[in-house]
């Protein structure tokens, strides 16, 4: 195979250690994983030095989308089809989901830590359904996919699957989600009916890797098989009485499509953590951005501050209030991982609990 078709650039065959053979990630288990080399397909086993660093920090496992360096093992050694995976190399983009929790030593439940969906993407299609049983599609969730996509690097599709569902209310949903998502191409689909599928397919070519991102239940594996051309992943019908999806995709997959680009299945996601925070949460909330620099006073929270043109928007429509309730969730989320991390906004929140503290404690005093 031509590793280019699989995204193989000559940045990455600079970073690729001497005497290793490159490849890319399909799947990952336990202490293992199916990559796809220049001769096919292998099944290679973890090497120390990966297995040392995922000890230190779960990011740095490899994960589906990676590409890395492929040692040969000794002669004697005939586990892992004679290679073993040695090095994961330099990620271009990578989807990092927070909030996943790590274990302690002692075997109780640790600090969460940072979980890899997915690397080397170049598309990240947003799928949400336009009906989960009986709820309409969930705005805030599409918000939190969104700067997660947003902070890996990749570009964000949104994609509002089973629209056939939606009957007559698909254009004002598409509107609202719109809204919801702006800057951003959003697309109805319905794999099943084949429609919206082209478009899906516009945004992948060549050696361009996409993947999905939604919860269980939401058409990933059906627009994945429609992409394929053939069943690639299994699917099965949602529960009817609440549109419940029951996680018939167990794992993550990379998969090669016809005609040019990949594309990978995930999947469902519960919860969506924030990880890593720059500009992801302010490109999903651009309106309130633009807003707010109307806005009397620069540090304005968009609370009850005179002269907030926030509060102005919203008060007049031009933006819904549920943006800036999103908005401010987010905000404090992604300040209290930024804090776990930056030991200057650690101080700062210690210092401020202790101001805190000590009022409270003068106002108990007799």
């Amino acid at each position: 195979m031509d590793l280019r078709r699989l995204g193989w650039t000559g940045s990455l065959a600079a970073d690729l250690p001497a005497g290793t053979v490159p490849a890319r990630v399909a799947r990952v288990d336990r202490g293992a994983a199916e990559v796809i080399t220049a001769d096919g397909p292998r099944r290679v086993r973890f090497g120390a030095r990966v297995r040392r660093a995922a000890a230190a920090d779960p990011v740095a496992l490899p994960c589906v989308g990676d590409w890395a360096a492929l040692a040969p093992l000794p002669a004697e050694d005939v586990a892992g089809d004679g290679f073993e995976l040695a090095e994961v190399l330099p990620r271009r983009t990578a989807i990092v989901r927070g909030g996943v929790a790590r274990p302690s030593r002692g075997g109780l439940s640790g600090d969460s830590t940072g979980q890899v969906l997915a690397a080397n993407v170049d598309v990240v299609f947003v799928a949400e359904p336009a009906r989960h049983g009986p709820d309409p599609a969930n705005l805030g969730r599409i918000e939190r996919l969104l700067a997660l996509a947003w902070e890996s690097g990749g570009t964000p599709v949104v994609l509002i699957t089973k629209a056939d569902l939606a009957g007559d209310a698909l254009p004002g949903l598409l509107e609202e989600v719109a809204r919801t998502a702006p800057g951003v191409d959003v697309h109805a689909v319905a794999a099943r009916a084949g429609e919206g599928v082209a478009a899906v397919r516009g945004h992948i070519g060549g050696s361009r890797t996409a993947v999905v991102l939604g919860p269980s239940g939401a058409g990933k594996s059906t627009l994945v098989n429609a992409l394929a051309g053939e069943e690639v992943m299994p699917t099965r019908q949602v529960r009817a009485r609440d549109g419940r999806g029951r996680h018939t995709t167990v794992h993550r997959e990379l998969i090669p499509l016809p005609g040019g680009g990949l594309i990978i299945d995930t999947p469902g996601i519960r919860r969506v953590g924030l990880y890593e925070t720059g500009e992801g949460v302010d490109r999903v909330f651009a309106e309130v951005d633009e807003l707010a620099a109307g806005c009397r006073f620069s540090d304005c929270a968009h609370e009850s501050e005179p002269g907030c043109a926030v509060l102005a928007a919203i008060e007049s429509g031009e933006l819904p209030p549920r943006r800036l309730e999103s908005w401010r969730k987010l905000r404090r989320e992604a300040e209290w991982m930024a804090s776990r991390t930056d030991a200057r906004l650690r101080g700062e929140q210690a210092r401020r609990w202790k101001v805190i503290t000590k009022a409270m404690r003068g106002r108990n005093r007799p």
